[in-house]
């Protein structure tokens, strides 16, 4: 991929979702790139199950908020926030949710549903809602043809990030790329 890569992706989600772990990945899955690399979140009320949102930016950019209608991403870990977040969604960006169904955005767009609660409990990994997101929106990425999205980093990369940050804890490890695996083979059935 060329370093002229520019992207700017809004994560959103609750506290305890994950939602910065998620962002560390993606800027280290960056970094190991070459590519710059801007990130800023909000997290006030994360304890209390408030709303976490993560605005992440790869490319040549000054400033890391994302504006309105700006954001190339959306990655939406709890669906109630399509409604507070989806108007940061450009016109031609692309936006997944974890929701049973697809969610419309306004009146043109279309988030890519993915049961990620439901997905974790069957791995009997209730933490891993982020992951199986991510997973998802990685495969989205790597399909060929009609509904694939553009995103810097790979499936393989985000597994070399996670095999690094976890290098001595071979469980943790394990349990991370099934959930990660899980989403992305969900996206390809």
């Amino acid at each position: 991929m060329s370093k002229e890569v520019k992207q700017q992706i809004l994560i959103s989600g609750v506290g305890g979702q994950g939602v910065l772990f998620l962002t560390g990945l993606l800027a280290e899955a960056a970094i190991d790139k070459g590519l710059s690399v801007f990130t800023s979140e909000t997290h006030g009320m994360a304890q209390r199950g408030g709303t976490v949102v993560s605005h992440f930016k790869v490319g040549d950019f000054s400033s890391p908020l994302i504006r309105p209608f700006q954001a190339d991403a959306l990655l939406v870990l709890k669906d109630e926030n399509i409604a507070q977040h989806g108007s940061f969604l450009k016109k031609d960006g692309w936006a997944v949710v974890n929701s049973g169904n697809d969610l419309k955005i306004g009146k043109t767009l279309t988030a890519s549903g993915i049961d990620a609660d439901k997905l974790a409990q069957e791995i009997a990994n209730p933490k891993s809602v982020n992951l199986i997101m991510l997973g998802f929106a990685l495969a989205k990425a790597g399909k060929k043809g009609g509904g694939q999205i553009n995103l810097f980093c790979t499936l393989t990369d985000i597994k070399k990030v996670l095999r690094k940050k976890f290098s001595s804890r071979k469980k943790l490890i394990d349990a991370s790329i099934k959930a990660l695996d899980t989403g992305y083979k969900k996206c390809l059935k």
